[in-house]
């Protein structure tokens, strides 16, 4: 039949060798430690962020806490996470720096465009309080 593709089928051996997609959570770690090491602006994060985690991300980023010291180039060391519901993943990374380690979690939640969202974002250390602004 001329002008018709034939349906094209994926082999087995193919479909066992794909590489696995990153998580969510793996994704949104290294996303977060770019803009918070100064490897990238805070306005990257835009889309990826909903609510006041964006807000929360421009203040910690201001003072570069996971800036490159002494040489060394901040990573993602390990993530943990937990789902609190459908939807909604609460994550731990530690981010180590030569043998400095500090500790960063953030709440990632899908939203009706099934697209995955920070929602809060938090370093090591005291919190600065919330406005009220609703």
């Amino acid at each position: 039949m001329a002008g018709r593709a034939e349906p094209h089928s994926v082999p087995a051996q193919a479909a066992r060798n794909r590489v696995p997609q990153p998580r969510p959570t793996d994704l949104f770690a290294d996303r977060l430690l770019a803009v918070l090491s100064g490897q990238k602006p805070v306005h990257w994060m835009l889309r990826h962020t909903a609510g006041r985690a964006y807000d929360d991300l421009a203040r910690l980023a201001e003072h570069g806490p996971l800036r490159a010291t002494r040489g060394t180039r901040p990573v993602v060391r390990d993530i943990g996470y937990y789902v609190a519901r459908e939807g909604a993943v609460e994550a731990f990374a530690r981010i180590g720096a030569g043998d400095q380690v500090r500790a960063m979690a953030f709440r990632l939640e899908r939203g009706a465009d099934l697209r995955w969202r920070c929602t809060a974002v938090e370093l090591g250390g005291p919190r600065a309080p919330h406005q009220d602004d609703d």
